[in-house]
This record gives C-alpha cells, structure tokens and sequence, in this order.
C-alpha cells in the first residue's frame, strides 16, 4: 500500500465514525433506543444541561414525587374502605346490583387515571412538568371536595371518578417523568422509594379512614383528604426540569413544535415498546380486583368483626419492601431484561389472585397478600426504567403516557365484572378465579420483548458494520483516481520514457 492509499484510508477512518454515529443515531431513534449518543454539534451549556446530577435537589423532587404516589395511589388503593361506606351511604336493599354499580366509583375513577395519560403526556412535553403537576393537583382537590357534597352514585361518577381522577393523572405523570431528569445511575433505586410512598399510604390509609368514617361519616372523611391534595400542590413546584422544554421557541420562531413532534409516534416504530404496551394492559384485567372487592369478601367468609383492614396493610409493607428490594435489584440487570422481573411478578400476583377464594383460614390471606403485595411492588417499581431501556430518556413521556392510557381499560372493567358476577353468583370466587388468569397470559406475552430486543441490536450490528466497510471502500475509491491513472500509464510503453 502507498503512502497516499495510507493517508487516504486514514482520512476515511477519521471522518467516518463521526459520520455514522450520526446515522446511527438517526436509527436508534427509529427503534425507540436512548439518544445519548447523538454527535450533532450543540452547545457546551445544552450539553451540560443533561448530565444527570444523581443527587443534590434530586433528592428533594424524589420527596415530593414520593408523596405524590402515595396520596394519589394510597388513596385508591384503599378505595376498599370507601367502598363499604358507599354501600351504606348510596345502597339500597332492594337494589340486585348495588356492588356493580358501586364499584363503578372507584373503578372510573382508577381507569380515568391512566386514560388521561396520553394527554398529560402531551401536557407534560409542551408546559413542563412543574406546570402539569401543580395544575392536576389543584384539579384533584375541587374534585375531592366536590365529592364531598353529593347525595347521588350518578354524581360520585363525575365529581370522584372524572374530575378527582383527571387532576390525580395530570399529577401523577410528571413524577415518573421528572426523576429521568436527576437520576439514570440511581433509577431503579430512586423510583423503587418514590412508589414505596403508595405503600406508605395504603398501610396507613385503611386505619385512618376507617376511624374517620365512623366519627365523622363519609363527607367531612372526602374533606379531610383534600389536605393532602393541597400538600401535593406545594410538591409539584419542586419539579425543577433539566432537559430543554420543547415549546421553547425554535429557529422558525414558533411558539410550539409541529404536530409530528407534539405526537411522538417514534415510539410506536420500538417493536419491543409495542409488545409492551399491548402485553401489560392485557394483564392487568383481575388487577384492581382485589382492592376493591377484598374487604367485602373478608366480611362474607370471615364475618363484621374480621380484622379485614390488616390484608391492606399487609400487601401496602410487603409492597413497599418489593419496591425498594427489586428496584435496586433492576439497577444490576441490564437493559431490557428488566422486562423478566415483571414477568415473575404476574406470575405471583396471578397465582396469588387464584388463591384468595381458597384460604379459609385468615391467616392463609394473610400470606397471600404478604406475596402479592411483594411482587406488586417490583411490577410497579420497574415500569420507568423500562420505559427509559425501550424508548429513551427525551421520548419516555409519551412512553409512559400511551402505556397508561392503554392500562385505562382493564383497570376500569375488571372491579365491576367482579362485582356483577358476585350480584349473579352469590359469592366472588369465580371472580378472583378469573382475575388470575391475565396476568399470566400477559407475563408470558412480554417474555419475547428481550429476545426481539437482542435481535434487533444484532441486525442493527451487522448493518452498521456493513455500512461501514462500504464507507471504507468508496472513500478509498475517491480520494486515489490519480494512482489508478499512473497503473494505466506505467502499462503503456510510452508513458515510460
């Protein structure tokens, strides 16, 4: 080789990785991967500005996120209690469908949660996090005490299933969000403290709302929970964001992105991210069952005085423990093999479902719950950093967003067949018969997520190595037109002379 095919086939070297990565990040984003590894030329201080600083007023967003989940999930999660009040309060004895019907509270409530998703999602990307969560939360307390003045089920739809739920979603959202900010390194662990906070809420919950309900009755119990809406008010303005606002003005000098940007379809082109959005709402139809029908049940089997609040506290602990254990477990498990402790975790919560109507000792639902509160935990502590593996860090809001938006449907029928076929069948064993079978389903469902994943990356290996070697050549090719004209000059007996 000569000196100039040396130079040549440096130069090529040299200028080609930059050139690719450029490409290949342009792939990446295709397939919902992370865009960290970006080499477009953007300025020191942007670039500064997404350096996770793993700490410092981290720690403060990661109380106040904490104390979101748990107002808002505490809050449904002992929806329980609320339940058998209901009954008292709006029922009727002559009423065949009284548990349907009422279930429908908590149930619209629980699913407008995350059918509003989407939208916050939308939200969260245009106005900030800061914004979306103060607003949702401020919506929430009007529809908490709203509730609090109702005297029909009809109007307990509106004002506790739509309008409390709606402004619990818009709140609830930008805390998943707004730790990818602060933390990548530290997560799993961050977002296994932040859910324990529901945990907090659902051990602590059943007890106080219980000894409000008898003292002071459902209204002024509705009135004292806005307390904690308002506490939830103060904690949305810690939500200072570090990545750039897309609304921010762009060089066309608009206001707001176009709507290619507004509606993050990126996502959507993640084979993986496809599967799970699809395969965790399939299992999650007997999901809610438990903490809505549980109480009742408690009561058919065990009688008034069973202790029944214990199950509650119970799955709140060990669902609190799961979340801290397995999200620093997912921390040490790389990229989407994450994806297999959710899988284990339907499998239990399944198994456990079915269980329920078996345990005729109350010390075996004791077990029951300690297991599925367990697990309940890792399923819900790992749904971030999922997020973060499948689609990235700049497109994980609508990520999180459209997942829940799905989740919306079978969180919302789910309690209310159970209750139909409790008012049908006289007891709710088939119910909870029934409420295990999808989370198998689904968890069998996202064991492919790893396996395409990992043929992905290798195809997107062999191309790239590919497109690099052609590269190569054709930069070899151009730059030495002028050695392939003196080969055909030394080949000519003129030339020589």
């Amino acid at each position: 080789m000569t000196d100039n095919d040396c130079a040549t086939t440096k130069d090529a070297v040299d200028t080609m990785p930059t050139t690719k990565r450029e490409g290949v990040t342009e792939d990446t984003r295709e397939n919902g991967e992370s865009k960290g590894t970006t080499t477009e030329k953007v300025p020191e201080a942007a670039t500064k500005e997404f350096e996770h600083p793993e700490g410092g007023w981290g720690w403060v967003v990661m109380l106040a996120a904490m104390w979101c989940n748990g107002s808002v999930f505490g809050i449904q999660n002992a929806f329980g209690i609320l339940y058998m009040s209901l009954l008292r309060e709006f029922g009727s004895p002559d009423d065949e469908d009284l548990r349907f019907k009422t279930a429908w509270v908590g149930s619209i409530s629980m699913g407008v949660i995350f059918f509003c998703s989407p939208i916050v999602s939308i939200c969260t990307d245009l106005v900030g996090c800061r914004i979306t969560a103060v607003a949702g939360a401020a919506v929430a307390l009007v529809g908490l005490l709203a509730s609090s003045f109702v005297s029909s089920l009809g109007a307990m739809y509106f004002t506790y299933g739509i309008v409390f739920a709606c402004g619990c979603s818009f709140a609830y959202q930008p805390s998943l969000v707004i730790l990818g900010h602060y933390f990548k390194k530290r997560l799993g662990l961050v977002n296994g403290i932040v859910t324990a906070g529901s945990s907090v809420f659902t051990i602590s919950l059943p007890f106080l709302l219980s000894m409000l309900l008898d003292r002071v009755g459902l209204a002024y119990t509705l009135r004292a929970l806005t307390v904690f809406m308002f506490i939830l008010m103060l904690a949305g303005f810690t939500y200072k964001p570090l990545f750039p606002n897309p609304s921010v003005a762009s060089k066309t000098g608009r206001r707001f992105p176009p709507m290619s940007k507004i509606f993050n379809i990126r996502i959507w082109k993640s084979l993986g991210y496809r599967i799970w959005a699809f395969g965790i709402p399939a299992a999650l139809y007997g999901y809610f069952v438990p903490y809505v029908h549980l109480m009742k049940h408690v009561t058919e089997v065990f009688g008034e005085n069973a202790n029944k609040e214990v199950l509650l506290m119970c799955i709140g602990i060990t669902s609190g423990v799961g979340r801290l254990i397995f999200g620093r477990v997912a921390d040490y498990v790389p990229g989407v093999n994450k994806i297999f402790l959710q899988v284990s975790s339907f499998l239990v919560i399944g198994l456990m479902s079915m269980m329920i109507p078996l345990c005729r000792v109350f010390g075996g639902l004791i077990a029951v719950c300690l297991l599925m509160g367990l697990f309940d935990g890792c399923f819900i502590c790992i749904m971030a950093p999922i997020a973060f593996e499948l689609v990235g860090a700049q497109d994980v809001s609508q990520a999180i967003g459209f997942l829940l938006g799905m989740m919306s449907v079978p969180m919302t029928v789910g309690p209310p067949i159970a209750g139909y076929l409790r008012d049908r069948l006289g007891s709710y064993d088939v119910a909870f018969y029934l409420a295990g079978i999808p989370p198998i389903v689904g968890g069998a469902l996202l064991c492919l997520i790893p396996w395409l994943e990992a043929k992905r990356k290798k195809k997107a290996f062999e191309t790239e190595k590919e497109a690099v070697q052609t590269m190569l050549e054709s930069k070899n090719f151009s730059k030495c037109p002028a050695d392939g004209g003196s080969e055909d000059k030394s080949s000519d007996p003129e030339s020589v002379i």
